[in-house]
Order: structure tokens, then sequence, then C-alpha cells
């Protein structure tokens, strides 16, 4: 079956720009062109589509994606480099997952810190007595009471009538 650049981008959830802007930038070398010059996606040409968007959404520069599908139109020779270049991007991605978690856990406790601050009405709560730095306690009690929940969401969020 073939496809319109439209229905490849409302079947890919993105819009016919980001399409032209790939091929334009060299990465859909396997699409076809009719007689009239446009663009006519087949089936497997979505398997093509699916590595760039996957390794476009991973952070990956569109010139680097370029030269994977180039090195994947080449056929079987380049299996093993193929596959050492993705083993090298997963771990490139899980060191971002890895750095995105610790921002995400920072994120939580502060939320916790504010509501329990919005609760008891100060900010007073967390500070060591007489000062106004944060007690070295606040964190331990934060990390108490994360260990001790099953619903972070419920730990950290305001309750409707208080926001």
């Amino acid at each position: 079956m073939k496809y319109s650049i439209g229905e490849v981008a409302e079947r890919m959830g993105t819009n016919t720009s980001t399409l032209r802007y790939y091929d334009k930038q060299g990465l859909l070398p396997f699409v076809d062109r009719n007689a009239a010059g446009r663009r006519e996606f087949k089936d497997n040409d979505f398997n093509f589509l699916e590595v760039i968007n996957c390794l476009k959404k991973s952070g990956v520069p569109v010139k680097d994606i370029g030269k994977f599908i180039n090195l994947c139109l080449q056929g079987d020779e380049t299996l093993r480099e193929r596959y050492d270049y993705l083993d090298q991007e997963e771990r490139v991605l899980e060191e971002k997952v890895t750095e995105m978690q610790k921002q995400l856990d920072f994120l939580r406790f502060k939320k916790w810190y504010y509501k329990t601050s919005v609760e008891a009405g100060t900010e007073d709560i967390h500070f060591t007595k007489g000062t106004k730095f944060v007690d070295p306690e606040t964190h331990q009690q934060y990390r108490y009471e994360l260990k001790n929940t099953k619903d972070i969401h419920q730990l950290i969020n305001l309750a409707v009538d208080e926001i």
C-alpha cells in the first residue's frame, strides 16, 4: 500500500513539515516519489520512521540518525555496526534517564517541603531552631515518609481544596 505524506504524518502523530524536514536532511532516502515528484511511503517505511522517531526523541542529532539510516540501507554487512551504535545510544539514554530521575526525586522532595510548609502555615517547620537554615533532619524526615508511603502523589501533592 502507498501512503501520502499527510497520511503518514497523521499515522505517526506528527506533522508534514517534520517529515519534509527529515527528507531535506537526508533521513528518508528509502521513500519513493511518484511521477509528479510527490513522496509515496510504503508499509515498510514505517519501520524506518519508527527508528527515526525513537532516535530523535532520545536526543540523537539528525546527522547521526542519517548515518544510521544509511547503515540500515547498506544491508547485512553493517549489522554489527548498527548493533554497536544502538548499544552506545542505549548507554547514553540510560545516563540521561538516571540524571532525570535525580531531578525528579529532588523536585518531589521540594514539593513535599512546600506542601508541609503550606499545611503548617510556615516554612519555619523545616528550619534549625532560631535560624533560617534548613534542618538536615528535613531530608531524613522526607526519606522516611517516602519509604513508608504507597502513593508518592498523596505524599507530595496538596489537597485540592488547598490549591
